[in-house]
């Protein structure tokens, strides 16, 4: 089967810029991000992730192109992970952030699943809108706001059970 995306960039401007591709469902996640930086324009030689998102677009557990961890944790890596183990009709949206030193971010949303087509080489660019900018759009970064009056000295801790800490516990 052939998995159909749409690949929007995460911009401030007001043209949408956004690319429409198909890629096998058996093709890896490092194949997706080939396609994803070559229709873009990209080279393709910055680090580059992709997270799992719910349909708030909320990210989730990260594909990475290497594993970088440091905690030993086993990290999923694009060039292992197929697709279709990661997308289907219950979980549509990935979000893909390509060179973490400007933060080019992508929403990545399964539109279809068809049958392959006879002839036609596949990953395939299907359609271009919008160019893509010189720069990455600036990210910023705002903490949810739970409380409004929130103020980290105004809590209920009282530093008078802590006068018999000793300073040599470890």
């Amino acid at each position: 089967m052939i998995y159909r995306f749409r690949v929007i960039l995460d911009n401030t401007t007001e043209e949408d810029v956004f690319r429409d591709l198909e890629i096998r469902e058996g093709d890896t996640m490092e194949d997706l991000h080939n396609i994803i930086t070559q229709s873009f324009g990209f080279d393709g030689m910055e680090m580059a992730s992709f997270y799992v998102s719910d349909d708030q677009w909320n990210q989730g557990e990260e594909i990475a192109m290497m594993d970088m961890s440091e905690t030993g944790a086993k990290v999923k890596m694009m060039s292992t992970t197929k697709i279709n183990s990661v997308i289907h009709e219950a979980a549509t949206r990935l979000i893909y952030v390509y060179d973490f030193m400007n933060l080019w971010t992508f929403y990545v949303e399964l539109g279809e699943i068809v049958e392959e087509a006879e002839g036609t080489d596949y990953p395939n660019l299907m359609f271009v809108h919008g160019q893509i900018p010189d720069e990455a759009p600036i990210k910023t970064f705002e903490a949810e706001d739970d409380e409004d009056d929130y103020n980290e000295f105004e809590d209920e801790m009282d530093l008078d059970d802590y006068q018999d800490f000793d300073e040599n516990w470890n």
